[in-house]
């Protein structure tokens, strides 16, 4: 409903309440609604104008308040408040309104929430209220706010408060509207400094309102506002309420300031001066804590006033005079001041502007330095009250003893322990001791009583509600202290950090100046003065700098007290805030101070010191009041549990590590001190007990824990201090430089303290095996620094120096330092001292290895890291392999030795090859170990004498009798493995090296170790070649290099038929890769040497070795000679592929190498195994392929010309072979071989992979061949073979596909196999432009077509191989995926040369049609066309190209006329005949087992038959003389054959009785015997109807066009409709002579009835039947002779009547005659024009065939074209109409 609409009902009460008591109210009402509802529409703006109807309108609802009805007056206020909202009362009906509520407010508790409701409603909708109205609104809600019901005074304090915002909030708007569009009338103030101000209304009532609040509150009389007095709090609470959200606009006017200035800070100071009640004292300084907040930079006196009042409150001291008046200040009034305290103290902006208004200015209080004082005391008052933290002091830890030794206990320690052990063992008892003493944040703040949740807490300065201070726990003003300082710390810290990272960490930067990520601390003198940052920054610096002390002696009390987990991490917090900060800021005293304090927390020296002498006890306590169950396992001390850290101890050095990591690039020299702390915590961490696990809950606590407490198990301990270590990549060279010597420093100390240790003496350190450089700590230091850590020897010999480990991480972290920078960064401060230390001749013997290990490491890693070349290369090598011959030559160790050398072998392995100096120093090491074999030494290396010279000359050997023998063989292993590192960097090796590694690599490829042996004699030989041939670029060294590859070459060649298969096949792969990557430098010369002295007598040597293994008698044939062999005709392809153009044909000898290598291709095809042959052909192959490239040089192309015919020599010899083996293996096992006399083994069987070989050879020398004839006689060219050539190509392909005694076979039904794609790939390879090839192609393919149907074959049982191999061989060869790729391309290439009479006249089409006619005719019995698919099957493949072949050759025959042979033409149209022949008579019995839908599909489809023979057959047929009669007879008689419906074929016609139709009709009664027989109905019914429909169609006079072939094709087919029809109508008579009134089937008597309305609806072509009895049917089937009129009419006039259009009706009118006079019931049926649909078209392939006639209507099946209804028809009457048709023909 609308307003308007409620305005209306409340009217309709307001009458109905008022109709008797008070009639006159009844009549105003009821005036109001008449003229509300005579025009609603202008009730609102009457009301809101104050239009002449608005006194009418409002009249009802002022009478209605006069009455005092409560429940009238409730009315008409709604009413009231209503139109208010409704804004439809005028601005002239407030003071009214206000009048009428005035007088209404001593009415009931109702009538005033409504009347408050009403107000806040008047005043809010308008606005324009001020002044008077406005003061006489707001005293209406004080005088209700003054009532004792409490709901009342809360309703109006809440209206006053909204009052009162809404009074400020137009001030807001009215500050908005610019000057110069103001219309209101401004006011002079009077303002408390007795000034006056012009204000706006609004300003002027927020300013009178406010002032009258102030007056109220300090007891003096209001100028504004008519109150007599007001509650002070209720004043307190709505100044606080305006200032709390308005102070923004305080600022801006001048005379609200004023108002702060002169009125509220004289109350607050007055109130809080006076005896503090509590009520009052908490409004007020809540109201001061405003005052701090927001105005204190407009009223900086008054701050400082009321900052030193609350600072002396808390510090307990009295304010002068108060002191002698008053009692002390209760303890409710310190909480107080110290929660207003910490509201600042979280306000860091508010502290750094303190700092600068007091503590910076020399005159000025120094309140920031007094409020931490005064924080710090406070914390120290009562120690007792917050407990001792065991925790802290670690776990299993002894309570520590008084200074003095007096052997008593510390006093804090003590109370914390017994308070603990306490607290353990009584806890379930009530009222037996007192709570453990400690500080929490839910057990020190105040409950609310108010709530009945126990964990609720509140501030004291929000007890609002409260009239006396609640119980205060005596512990909160010291969680408060600590809040204050955690406070002052986190605004120090958000300020700072933020701002240091924008200024260093992410501050804009030139173009190429590198990000610092470890900064170092800021120098404040380097920043801009005149930056706001920068100054704030210094006067946080100040701040530090001298509150500092303050701060660490706080929070380092507060965090060693019993404090709560939360407020433990807070204190932490700051803990770690400060140590940030100070960092930052570059105040390195303090952070120090910070930094040793959090040390001490994270790693107690106590807990390392304990931690040594800690012994695990023998039994437990088996008393079950033991110490530990009494909660007294710290007064046990060393005795109970392992020392350890707690899970504050973790805490407090997770701590360390972040704060550590955050000042990494500014802590200098306190890194020594950090990473004492981390060494200790990683020694307790690692041996001694850790209480917290990762993630963990206490029992019982179900709240997740601080972060503080996340993650401090070990292992991420252990993580952090390690990702410290890694951060060392960040710093800069200065910082790592002093984290470096640090960390050295430490480990020197802690090995020159276990050196005292165990020899109670200094160390002393021998100046030549190793110097420390001052590293090693003196005596006068030890004491100390063993107290100071703690760390004993025993502990450490099992886990190395913690300084040496983390030395090894941090050198290895930051490699680029030790490579890139001066080594005064870190390379001379870290090999300095692991050198010192591994010739510590007194150092333990672990820490010495451990030194070695990481110093091997280092040495490893800088090489293999130096990516710069120049002169920084040749320093750092050197560096490195000075330091490594410094480590080597330590004599007294061969361990250290050992893991020299294999550092050397690290260095070979991955920075051998950018070494530029120092290899003599390495074959120095490296030259004594190797000692040569007993064995003889090949010819091939160097004698022993010249191995020892060029030692001698390379470097001077090591004595090996310092090496015993187990050394000894170690040693010898390393060295080979430095040697084969060598070989790869030879590049970089004089001649004099080079020999000196062929010499040593020949000394290694003789060992009995098959691994040394290969690795040298073939890897490392490749290697020796690498770098012989880049040095035979220099011309000068050419000779010199040349002899030395082939040297190295002939070497390989007698290692290749070694008898280690791994050896031989290395050298075979080393050989021929040396040849195919340096052939391109190789000169001619060398070539022709390589071919003939290397190349060919490998292969020979490789045969010779197969083949005797073959036929060794009593022996298995070892088959890796094969894969040699096979490895090397692999390898030379590669070669032939990279050079045979580029340096083998243009040999000399090419024409011989060529021929050997072909001869050795047949070699290997016919005689070796199958994967050795077909590597051979391969090989083969890539050769060809090169040749392709050598084509375009006109220089080589004779060349290429006579080498493609020599391939295909031996192609045409090996298609030859396999031919011939097909039948040869039919007489013998297909895997049992043969050996021929000579000792040769026999042909094998081929496999698929050697076929797919060959075909792969043949298609590629037609390429090569094809390119070369191109390039010699251009590019027009023509490029194909010959047509003999292509024929033998032909044979050679189709014996290769065809090949059946392969072992195994792929499936190829739903793909083609490898063999037959290549077949097809070739085969469309074969340019057809050449005489005959298309002829050629199509017969063949049309060969391949019925390969599925005639020649695929079962593989036989000993095809299959015998392995047992999990591969499934196919058990029959089905070609079937061949045929479905070849039939689609015969259509294609016929369509393509359809109009070349060549594919006519030699029966290349009578081929083609011949290989359809297979499937075709097969139909159902085709194979199937798919074995995982869903192929079209074989016959409608065969039937769709077959119909798209006849519909384009019909008429190309006649088209051609003489150019193709007569007997050509009968051929092809026979073989057409024959395909239709075979189809329409095919067998389809199988289709009656498939669903109906299905056998109708495959009715349509060989409807597409019957089309084709409509369309594309007839016309044809008969129009071309050159086709026998015979033919066209052999037509009808396939239609009338397949148009029978049954298997009665009592007149069947026969080729005798089609002789004697030319004389005259036989009667059918004398001929046919009737029978009671029901024959059986064909399978496809329709179908035999559509071949019945076609035959009348090709007899009957229908088709206009092709009259004359039309003519004769009806002359020699109207016999066997004759008798088709005479046969069905003969029969009908016979039977029923027999059968009389039984019924015959149903198919018997629509064949009858149909056959006699066809008879009817048929018209021959006039002398049809008599042509059809001629002679020679086609020479008078269109001209028939005249008829002789002399002829007598027994003659005449049957002769006439054959030349009838009815003349089929005459002979079959005997017929007629008995079914029109048969006695018994004639047959009756409904039939339609056509058995099939008028409009019906069969779909086959891309070929859409109708049956239609020569108009394109259809004509089979079907009537002329009009689609009857179904009429009744019976035997009867369609012989009576016969009989008629013939009586009109006769003129009757």
């Amino acid at each position: 409903m609308s307003s308007l609409a409620f305005l209306v009902t409340e009217l309709q009460s307001l009458a109905s309440e008022t109709r008797r008591k008070h009639p006159e109210v009844r009549e105003a009402a009821e005036k109001s609604l008449a003229i509300l509802r005579a025009a609603p529409e202008q009730a609102n703006v009457h009301l809101s104008t104050d239009g002449p109807q608005a006194e009418d309108l409002l009249r009802p609802v002022f009478m209605g308040c006069a009455t005092r009805n409560a429940k009238v007056v409730a009315i008409s206020l709604g009413s009231l408040q209503r139109l208010i909202a409704m804004k439809a009362v005028p601005l002239s009906a407030v003071p009214l309104i206000i009048s009428t509520m005035n007088d209404c407010a001593t009415q009931g508790v109702d009538i005033q929430l409504r009347i408050l409701q009403t107000l806040l409603s008047l005043v809010t909708n308008f606005p324009a209220v001020h002044g008077a109205l406005l003061g006489d609104a707001l005293l209406l809600c004080f005088k209700l706010q003054d009532s004792r019901i409490a709901v009342v005074s809360s309703t109006a304090a809440a209206t006053l408060r909204q009052l009162l915002m809404f009074v400020v909030d137009k001030v807001v708007d009215e500050d908005k509207v610019d000057t110069s569009e103001q219309t209101f009338q401004v006011q002079t103030a009077v303002l408390p400094d007795g000034s006056s101000l012009d204000l706006p209304p609004s300003a002027n009532d927020a300013f009178s309102v406010f002032e009258d609040l102030c007056l109220l509150t300090n007891s003096e009389r209001p100028k504004f506002l008519k109150l007599e007095s007001l509650h002070k709090t209720f004043a307190l609470e709505l100044i606080e309420s305006v200032l709390t959200n308005y102070h923004d606009l305080f600022r801006k006017h001048k005379e609200l300031l004023l108002l702060l200035q002169h009125h509220l800070c004289p109350l607050l100071l007055k109130s809080l001066s006076e005896r503090p009640i509590f009520p009052l004292t908490l409004r007020s300084t809540r109201v001061v804590f405003l005052l701090l907040k927001q105005f204190s930079n407009e009223l900086p006196t008054e701050a400082e006033v009321f900052l030193m009042m609350l600072i002396k409150v808390v510090s307990g001291e009295n304010d002068g005079d108060a002191a002698s008046s008053h009692a002390p200040r209760p303890a409710w009034m310190r909480v107080i001041a110290l929660e207003i305290i910490r509201g600042l103290c979280s306000d860091a902006e508010l502290m750094r502007g303190i700092w600068q208004r007091y503590d910076s200015q020399k005159a000025g209080s120094n309140v920031f330095a007094s409020l931490v004082s005064a924080l710090n005391r406070l914390a120290t008052e009562k120690p007792a009250l917050l407990g001792v933290g065991t925790q802290i002091m670690g776990l299993g830890i002894a309570p520590s003893y008084s200074a003095e030794g007096s052997g008593g206990y510390d006093v804090n320690s003590v109370a914390g322990l017994v308070a603990n052990a306490a607290s353990a063992t009584m806890s379930g008892m009530v009222g037996m001791m007192a709570s453990e003493p400690s500080l929490s944040v839910i057990g020190s703040s105040m409950k609310l009583q108010c709530y009945n949740l126990p964990t609720s807490v509140n501030d004291s300065i929000d007890q609002l509600d409260k009239a006396d201070s609640p119980p205060i726990p005596e512990s909160y003003t010291y969680l408060l202290a600590l809040q204050c300082l955690v406070s002052l710390v986190e605004g120090f810290v958000t300020f700072v950090i933020p701002l240091y990272n924008s200024i260093v960490v992410i501050r804009p930067r030139a173009a190429g100046e590198a990000v610092v990520r470890a900064p170092s601390a800021l120098d404040l003198a380097t920043l801009s003065t005149d930056d706001l940052s920068t100054v704030q920054l210094k006067t946080v610096h100040d701040m530090l700098e001298n509150g500092w002390p303050a701060l660490l002696a706080a929070l380092s009390f507060f965090i060693s007290t019993n404090l709560s987990d939360e407020l433990f991490a807070d204190t932490l917090g700051a803990l770690q805030g400060m140590v940030n900060v100070t960092g930052v800021l570059r105040l390195n005293t303090p952070r120090d101070a910070f930094l040793t304090g959090l040390s001490k927390l994270a790693v107690p020296s106590r807990v390392v010191s304990s931690l040594d002498s800690f012994q695990e006890p023998l039994q437990q306590p088996k008393s079950p009041l033991a110490v530990e169950n009494l909660g007294l396992s710290a007064l046990a001390g060393s005795h109970g549990n392992r020392p350890g850290l707690s899970e504050r101890n973790l805490a407090c050095l997770k701590v360390l590590l972040s704060c550590a990591l955050f000042l990494a690039g500014s802590l200098g020299p306190s890194w020594f001190d950090v990473l004492e702390a981390l060494q200790n915590a990683d020694y307790v961490l690692t041996k001694g007990n850790t209480t917290s696990k990762k993630g963990s809950v206490p029992p019982g606590q179900t709240q997740p824990r601080h972060a503080a407490f996340v993650d401090l198990d070990a292992d991420t301990i252990q993580h952090a201090i390690q990702r410290l270590f890694e951060s060392t990549k960040l710093l800069e060279d200065d910082a790592f430089h002093d984290f470096v010597v640090a960390l050295c420093r430490l480990s020197a100390e802690m090995v020159g303290m276990q050196v005292i240790t165990e020899h109670d003496k200094p160390a002393d350190v021998d100046p030549h095996e190793g110097s420390a450089g001052g590293r090693l700590s003196t005596t006068a230091g030890y004491a100390h620094r063993r107290r100071a850590s703690g760390i004993a020897l025993p502990r450490t010999l099992r886990t190395g120096d913690f300084g040496i480990n983390k030395l090894g991480n941090v050198s290895l972290l930051n490699i680029h330092r030790l490579i890139y920078r001066d080594p005064e960064v870190a390379w001379n401060a870290v090999t300095a001292h692991l050198l010192a230390v591994i010739g510590h001749i007194h150092a333990p013997t672990p820490i010495r290895l451990q030194a070695a290990r990481i110093l091997d490491e280092i040495l490893v890693i800088v090489p293999r890291n130096l990516t710069t070349a120049g002169d920084l290369q040749a320093q750092v090598q050197a560096r490195v392999l000075n330091v490594l011959s410094e480590q080597v030559s330590v004599g007294t160790m061969p361990d250290i030795r050992r893991m020299g050398l294999e550092t050397l072998h690290q260095i070979l392995q991955s920075s051998a090859h950018t070494l530029v100096i120092g290899w003599e120093t390495i074959f120095s090491m490296l030259g004594g170990v190797c000692k040569p074999q007993s064995s003889p030494i090949s010819k091939s290396f160097p004698s022993e004498s010249d191995l020892s010279v060029i030692t001698e000359d390379s470097g001077p050997r090591r004595p090996t009798s310092l090496l015993d023998d187990k050394n000894s063989v170690g040693l010898i292993r390393i060295a080979f493995q430095s040697l084969t590192l060598v070989c790869d960097t030879l590049s970089s090796l004089s001649s004099d090296h080079l020999r000196l590694c062929i010499s040593t690599l020949g000394l290694f490829g003789k060992q009995a170790d098959t691994n040394i042996a290969l690795t040298a004699a073939a890897s490392l030989m490749w290697s020796v070649s690498d770098s012989i041939q880049a040095q035979r670029k220099d011309a000068d060294k050419e000779p010199e290099y040349s002899a030395l590859w082939m040297f190295l070459l002939s070497e390989l060649l007698g290692l290749c038929t070694d008898p280690r298969h791994e050896v031989r096949v290395g050298a075979i792969q080393t050989l021929f890769r040396s040849l195919q990557l340096y052939g391109a430098t190789l000169s001619l010369e060398t070539w022709d040497e390589c071919v003939w002295k290397v190349v060919f007598p490998l292969l020979a040597a490789l045969t010779e070795s197969v083949r005797r293994g073959e036929n060794s008698i009593g022996t298995t044939p070892d088959p890796s000679w094969d894969e040699s062999k096979t490895l090397a005709l692999q390898s030379l392809s590669s070669v032939f592929s990279d050079f045979l153009t580029l340096k083998i044909i243009r040999l000399s000898s090419f024409s011989n190498v060529w021929e050997n290598f072909i001869s050795q291709v047949e070699d290997s095809f016919c005689f070796d195994n199958r994967p050795v042959s077909t590597a051979a052909l391969r090989c083969l192959e890539r050769a060809l392929e090169a040749l392709i490239g050598s084509a375009s040089d006109p220089e080589l192309v004779h060349f290429v010309t006579d080498a493609s015919e020599r391939v295909w020599t031996a192609c045409d010899e090996m298609g030859t072979k396999v031919s011939k083996s097909t039948v040869a293996a039919t007489l013998q096992s297909p895997r049992s071989g043969s050996t021929e006399k000579s000792g040769r083994p026999g042909i094998q069987p081929f496999t698929q992979d050697s076929l797919l070989a060959f075909l792969d050879v043949i298609k590629k020398t037609r390429d090569v061949s094809k390119t070369a004839t191109r390039c010699q006689e251009g590019a027009e060219a023509e490029t194909e073979w010959s047509i003999d050539r292509l024929s033998r190509l032909m044979a050679i392909l189709k014996g290769t596909v065809t090949y059946s005694n392969s072992v195994e076979y792929r499936p190829d039904i739903d793909s083609l196999t490898p063999v037959q794609a290549a077949f097809m790939s070739t085969v469309s390879s074969i340019s057809l432009t050449i005489p005959s090839s298309p002829s050629l192609i199509l017969s063949d393919l049309s060969s391949s077509a019925t390969l599925p149907f005639l020649a695929a074959f079962d593989v036989t049982e000993s095809s299959i191989p015998a392995n047992g191999s999990s591969r499934r061989v196919p058990k029959r060869v089905t070609y079937i995926a061949l045929a479905k790729k070849t039939m689609p391309m015969l259509v294609e290439l016929y369509l393509k040369y359809k109009d070349s009479s060549e594919i006519y006249y030699d029966g290349t089409l009578e081929a083609v049609l011949s290989a359809y006619s297979i499937p075709i005719k097969l139909k159902y019995d085709c194979p199937e066309p798919s074995k995982f698919g869903n192929d079209t099957p074989l016959w409608k493949t065969a039937t769709e190209c077959f119909l798209r072949i006849v519909k384009e050759c019909a008429g190309k025959i006649q088209a051609f006329g003489d150019a193709v042979p007569d007997i050509r033409v009968e051929g092809i149209w026979h073989q057409i005949l024959d395909v239709y022949r075979g189809a329409l008579l095919a067998d389809c019995s199988p289709a009656l087992s498939l669903p109906l839908t299905e056998q109708a599909a495959e009715e349509n489809f060989d409807l597409a038959l019957l089309a084709t023979l409509e369309i594309d057959v007839v016309p044809h047929l008969g129009g071309d003389s050159r086709i026998p009669d015979r033919l066209i007879v052999m037509l009808a008689k396939c239609l009338e054959r397949s148009s029978l419906i049954t298997d009665d074929n009592r007149s069947g016609s026969n080729e005798s009785e089609l002789e004697r139709m030319g004389d005259k009709p036989q009667n059918v009664d004398e001929n046919v015997e009737g029978t009671t027989n029901q024959s059986k109905l064909v399978p496809r019914e329709r179908f035999s109807y559509w071949c019945l429909d076609l035959l009348f169609l090709i007899c009957s006079d229908v088709a206009k066009d092709q009259e004359a072939a039309r003519r004769r094709i009806a002359a020699l087919c109207l016999p066997a409709l004759l008798n088709r029809c005479g046969g069905v109508i003969g029969n009908y008579v016979a039977d029923c002579k027999l059968r009389g009134d039984v019924p015959f089937p149903r198919y018997v008597e629509e064949e009858v009835l149909y056959v006699l309305r066809k008879l009817l609806e048929t018209r021959l072509w006039q002398g049809t039947l008599w042509a059809a009895f001629q002679s020679q049917p086609s020479q008078v089937a269109v001209h028939q002779p005249p008829l002789d009129s002399t002829l007598p009419a027994s003659r005449l006039i049957p002769l006439t009547i054959q030349r009838s259009t009815v003349a089929h009706l005459f002979h079959f009118y005997p017929l007629l005659c008995e079914i029109a006079t048969l006695p018994t019931k004639p047959l009756t049926a409904w039939l339609r024009p056509s058995l099939i649909d008028a409009e019906e078209c069969v779909t086959i392939g891309e070929l859409v065939v109708g049956i239609s006639g020569s108009n394109g209507s259809p004509s089979v099946g079907g009537s002329s074209g009009d689609k009857a209804l179904s009429v009744e028809v019976n035997s009867r009457i369609l012989s009576r109409e016969c009989l008629k048709m013939i009586g009109k023909e006769l003129g009757s």
